[in-house]
């Protein structure tokens, strides 16, 4: 099989081509015809060489796939050979074939295109997990998003609006604060134009929001928290910004406020299983309906992966990049 790695971490530049023998599933696992992949910016960052494969998956970059099921290893396994699955995945999506955890798998609905399926996992599964579980978001609160046109910033917003939130987002132009409010937030504010904490605090008639989703850090962090309401909670998924941030703890314990955050792509396989399992009960059916629907930004052939991270790095894009596996010719 083809797939795209790299020798050494460096820019989008060190990606290359490469032939792997197609990896054979063990118990519990399933092999992937990959028809597309999501990019993500943790590929990005273990390009760069900041974040390491876990111990036992693949190096190849790719934390989310879709394609048909070609093989099961297990004979005991549920008769998915033939179905089409997207899956969340440690690693091994850029390539034209990925074994997952079966449990790790959801059904794409026949009326929805392959490479929309391949953009949902990561991102549904992160926000999923950080916003409801560990940030108990409830319906009528207000949530506060940094990077609304992201692939993590849309589907927040589709999310939260689903289940009855209101969406402030932060984006970094006017024309991204259109699209995020096209999108469905409620509003939008440039942070390169104006204080987002000053502008929060007029949205919000001075009652803050309830909670924060931040991939940010750094010096966001003591501005998220001047955003948030009494007893606010603040969820981290990423340090953009910096992996230190000076707080007032004494304020802290006055607001009763919360601080909590996660990764996703190192935990245990049994915690990721049980995620899937709430995934399919609660947010799985308005997939099938049609009702939820990535952001789509563009689709790259698996072979031009360095203009994909590319892309994303400079902040270009409106929702999810895609890989196209299936089209892949080799010369």
């Amino acid at each position: 099989m083809t797939a795209m790695g790299f020798d050494a971490p460096g820019g989008p530049e060190v990606f290359r081509a490469e032939t792997l023998p197609i990896p054979a599933p063990g118990a519990g696992e399933c092999l992937i015809r990959v028809a597309y992949a999501g990019v993500n910016r943790p590929d990005v960052i273990q390009r760069m060489g900041h974040y390491p494969a876990p111990p036992g998956a693949s190096p190849i970059p790719g934390l989310e796939i879709a394609g048909r099921v070609v093989a099961c290893g297990d004979s005991d396994a549920p008769d998915m050979a033939g179905k089409n699955v997207c899956a969340l995945v440690s690693g091994g999506g850029y390539a034209e074939y990925c074994l997952a955890k079966i449990a790790h798998c959801l059904p794409v609905p026949d009326a929805m295109p392959l490479a929309e399926a391949a953009a949902l996992p990561e991102t549904l599964f992160t926000v999923w997990h950080n916003v409801f579980q560990r940030g108990w978001a409830c319906d009528g609160e207000t949530l506060l998003v940094h990077g609304g046109t992201s692939g993590i910033g849309t589907m927040a917003i589709k999310l939260a609006k689903m289940f009855d939130l209101a969406v402030i987002v932060t984006c970094g132009s006017d024309e991204k604060c259109a699209a995020a409010i096209q999108i469905g937030a409620d509003h939008a504010i440039n942070y390169r134009a104006v204080d987002f904490v000053e502008d929060v605090k007029r949205i919000t008639h001075g009652a803050g929001v309830q909670l924060v989703l931040d991939m940010v850090s750094g010096d966001y962090v003591p501005r998220n928290l001047a955003c948030l309401a009494q007893d606010g909670r603040h969820v981290t998924i990423a340090v953009l910004g910096g992996m230190t941030a000076e707080l007032n703890m004494a304020q802290i314990m006055a607001r009763r406020l919360t601080l909590t955050g996660s990764t996703l792509r190192a935990r245990a396989d049994e915690f990721k299983a049980l995620l899937c399992d709430e995934i399919a009960s609660t947010v799985w059916p308005a997939v099938e309906d049609g009702d939820l629907r990535p952001e789509m930004d563009r689709i790259f052939p698996l072979l031009e992966v360095a203009a994909a991270h590319q892309r994303m790095e400079a902040g270009d894009h409106i929702g999810k990049i895609v890989l196209d596996i299936a089209q892949t010719k080799v010369t």
